[in-house]
């Protein structure tokens, strides 16, 4: 799904939705190995969603250190998605400027609705205005167990 490559930097950092730059054994590690909502994703799924997501990389230098994704048809509805920065690179306020960097992106504009799911980030998310939904009643999911 990944359109023209964009970019954002700040000091030695950057954020980039150029798919091609990134490390997907430090993302698959991650989200199979610590992530809460992923234990033992394959490496193949994780790359394959984010090839057909919106896919956003956070580095260090040439060190990939975060990564989130947005699943959208980029005009009235996305979902954010496997966000991290890694525990060593946590509390600087890196999580809050990639989801700066997402919110700003183009083809994020507009859009009648954005969800997510959290277990412990409703702080962090609150500032970009995700509220609880005011209808949870009318919320749905089928969850398959592969």
């Amino acid at each position: 799904m990944q359109n023209d490559a964009m970019r954002w930097t700040r000091d030695d950092y950057r954020v980039t939705t150029d798919i091609d730059t990134f490390d997907f054994d430090v993302v698959h590690r991650y989200l199979s190995e610590v992530a809460y909502w992923s234990p033992g994703i394959a490496r193949e799924t994780v790359e394959r969603a984010a090839r057909h997501s919106l896919a956003f990389g956070l580095f260090q230098g040439e060190r990939q250190i975060g990564y989130a994704r947005v699943i959208t048809d980029t005009a009235t509805f996305a979902y954010l998605a496997d966000v991290f920065v890694l525990p060593e690179h946590q509390g600087a306020g890196l999580g809050t400027w990639m989801i700066e960097c997402i919110m700003a992106h183009p083809g994020l504009q507009g859009l009648r609705r954005m969800m997510l799911v959290t277990l412990d980030a409703h702080g962090v998310y609150a500032r970009f205005g995700f509220q609880a939904p005011k209808h949870p009643e009318r919320i749905m999911e089928k969850i398959s167990r592969s």
